[in-house]
């Protein structure tokens, strides 16, 4: 068999947390492996990792048994060491679930048994007790979730980079145009600038252009992407929140609704409202990719969860059009603000799995090619649940390089 000069054990594509989790894994599991990460941005964590709300979560909402689950309850507890142990900002500030429609009761009991079968401590609350932890919020009732908390997402990715001992290599020099898998081989790809780099084993880790990633190594990955953007305002008088607030979301949705969020700046966080985005990195209407937009739109997929879920999507875009509108979904659980509250924020972009029947991927999706490893679905918890991600990934890919 023709011998080739690899650059690497192991290339990862994509440079946000998952896959910088991935290298130190790889790293740690098998001292001495070469790892090479590419990411097109000119630094680490620029998409999804560096635009969520920063919260550690408790891993509350999965279903019992599914890889979120079980790496968001785990994760929670690794992030916590993690940040600890490296001085990097975070809190474990525990947060609130609050029931502000007598309908909502019967799915917020349900997430305390969830609660309960996923070995989390929850506490379940009256309209006095929600005030206890929050003055000025309001509801029927609440459970209170107290392994919650936040962190600086950004900072850890860029402490996974170092520890990784992996090259990194930002800008054109990590922007992936084309990749030839050859399966006696390895894998081989073509960068922006005209470099090709060569590993044994690829790791496709590309957030909101993994399944363009997969799709460029010849696997079919059953799925695409579909982002929808996150729309946030800061409140302008923090002071009206002291942790985390949530409204009990519908089990029928990936999306948690509106909620607030005291990050460790000391500023609340308010939304995200979830809408469709124009382009994979449409942080904004006037941000419009044609296409991205006709792949979005090709996807059978995506009609058929319009058709579906026309109703949740109508409000969504209501809040987005209307500041107004907005306003009103968040005074449910903080009825003293106003319009005046609500400075706008940055937006962040959820990669969101979509199959041809219109079904939102509700878990973590990970699968294997010739010499490659996809991670296809891994939106919020991931941020929670890297460390135990990259561990599996990392495993995977290891068993390749056999």
């Amino acid at each position: 068999m023709k011998k080739v000069a690899n650059d690497c054990d192991v290339l990862v594509i994509g440079g946000g947390i998952v896959g910088l989790a991935t290298a130190y894994a790889l790293t740690r599991a098998a001292p001495g492996t070469r790892v090479t990460v590419l990411e097109k941005e000119r630094g680490p964590a620029r998409h999804q990792t560096g635009r969520n709300s920063g919260v550690i979560h408790s891993g509350i909402y999965y279903r019992p048994g599914s890889l979120k689950a079980r790496y968001a309850v785990r994760g929670a507890a690794e992030m916590i060491k993690f940040c600890a142990e490296y001085g990097i900002p975070h809190e474990v500030t525990g947060k609130l679930i609050v029931a502000t429609k007598r309908a909502e009761l019967p799915r917020l009991h349900a997430l305390v048994q969830r609660g309960r079968e996923n070995g989390i401590p929850v506490r379940e609350l009256g309209p006095a007790q929600i005030t206890e932890y929050e003055p000025e919020v309001r509801g029927l009732a609440a459970i209170h979730v107290g392994t919650t908390g936040v962190c600086d997402y950004g900072a850890v990715a860029r402490h996974l980079a170092e520890a990784s001992g992996a090259e990194i290599r930002y800008g054109a020099a990590g922007h992936v145009v084309r990749v030839d898998r050859r399966p006696g081989l390895g894998v081989a790809v073509r960068t922006a600038d005209g470099a090709v780099v060569r590993g044994k084993v690829m790791v496709n880790c590309a957030g909101l252009h993994c399944d363009t990633v997969a799709r460029l190594t010849g696997d079919d990955p059953g799925m695409r992407i579909v982002p929808f953007r996150g729309e946030y305002y800061e409140l302008a008088r923090p002071e009206l929140v002291r942790g985390l607030v949530y409204p009990v979301p519908d089990p029928a949705f990936p999306f948690l609704g509106v909620h607030l969020t005291r990050g460790i700046d000391g500023g609340v966080h308010v939304g995200p409202n979830a809408v469709p985005a124009l382009a994979r990195e449409g942080y904004a209407w006037s941000v419009v990719h044609p296409r991205e937009l006709a792949g979005t739109l090709g996807w059978p997929g995506s009609w058929r969860i319009a058709r579906r879920h026309w109703r949740y999507g109508a409000g969504e875009l209501r809040r987005s059009a209307s500041k107004s509108a907005f306003t009103e979904a968040v005074r449910r659980l903080l009825p003293g603000i106003g319009p005046d509250d609500l400075v706008p924020a940055p937006a962040g972009v959820r990669a969101q799995a979509v199959l041809r029947d219109g079904t939102l991927v509700d878990d973590f999706l990970i699968r294997e090619g010739a010499r490659t490893v996809h991670v296809l679905n891994a939106p919020s918890p991931a941020a929670t649940a890297s460390l135990p991600i990259g561990r599996e990934v990392a495993r995977r890919a290891l068993a390749v390089l056999g």
